[in-house]
């Protein structure tokens, strides 16, 4: 997990475990995120303004660049566990659901995703989604398993 750093709002030394998708401000809380959000500049337009450097072209509206920085690698899924979700019947019968997709079709379209994440997290369906990808991206280890 990624040290901490000071809160770019409120100032608050080593608070800041959170980083805007638009422009990798830092910041500690959800007051602090909205305060954020009414004056974020994202990263095209400060570079338009010469304010930063030109990232490397992205092929979509976010680049790697814009989601991860550098000390998020570490949270970052290689391609060949994403590929392991695809191949997944588990995954597949899950998504047949219709009340299940329409969930994920709303946080996708959702201005606040955390918030509505931690609201569907109440949700027994997609608690089983979510433990189902995790399952598959990171498996558990076998610790307490008895040798046969």
């Amino acid at each position: 997990m990624r040290a901490p750093v000071p809160c770019a709002e409120c100032g608050e030394r080593g608070a800041a475990r959170y980083r805007c998708p638009r422009c990798s401000t830092a910041y500690c809380s959800v007051p602090c995120c909205r305060t954020h959000r009414e004056r974020c500049q994202p990263r095209r337009e400060r570079e338009a303004a010469g304010q930063d450097p030109p990232a490397a072209p992205s092929h979509g509206p976010w680049s790697l660049e814009d989601i991860l920085s550098e000390e998020d690698e570490q949270d970052r899924v290689p391609l060949q566990k994403l590929k392991l979700l695809g191949e997944s019947e588990e995954l597949r019968d899950l998504l047949l659901n219709p009340h299940l997709r329409q969930l994920l079709l709303t946080l996708d379209q959702a201005q606040d995703k955390s918030s509505l994440m931690r609201k569907l997290m109440q949700e027994p369906l997609f608690v089983e989604f979510a433990d189902c990808c995790l399952g598959i991206v990171e498996p558990p280890e076998k610790e307490n398993v008895l040798p046969e």
